[in-house]
């Protein structure tokens, strides 16, 4: 382990930008089992930073603005639907998940199936185009 990374104590947070932040927590809260742990909102509604866990892993997010982090992402819908990062989320059953996203309108992209390296899991995206993976291979 690099001596950077020995003495962290959060190794890895993924950080993501909605159009609709507000709208995409609740979603993501309702459908694929994330908590709030900090939501701060600006006074137009829109959502400055948020902080939604996963077990012991958290995601942030924020809504599109046109600053200077900003400016460096681009939304699914401007790239064809394309992911230049996306995440793996460790579940305990990932056909419940599977079933979850199904019934709230996610688009499967890969349908669950079992892998060769051991686990099962499928992908998805949201409701805004973000690829998301979900499975119960745990490389820990």
């Amino acid at each position: 382990m690099s001596s950077i990374a020995k003495n962290t104590r959060v190794t890895v947070i993924p950080c993501l930008r909605y159009r609709d932040a507000p709208a995409a927590i609740e979603w993501l809260c309702e459908v694929f089992g994330f908590e709030k742990q900090f939501v701060a909102a600006n006074e137009d509604g829109t959502i400055a930073h948020a902080q939604l866990t996963f077990g012991n892993g958290m995601i942030m997010l924020a809504s599109v603005t046109d600053s200077e982090f900003g400016s460096l992402m681009k939304q699914p819908d401007e790239i064809d639907g394309a992911e230049t990062q996306c995440a793996y989320l460790i579940v305990s059953d990932a056909d419940l998940v599977y079933e979850r996203a199904k019934a709230a309108g996610a688009q499967i992209v890969i349908e669950i199936k079992d892998e060769d390296y051991g686990g099962r899991g499928f992908s998805c995206r949201d409701l805004e185009g973000h690829l998301w993976n979900f499975g119960t291979y745990d490389p820990w």
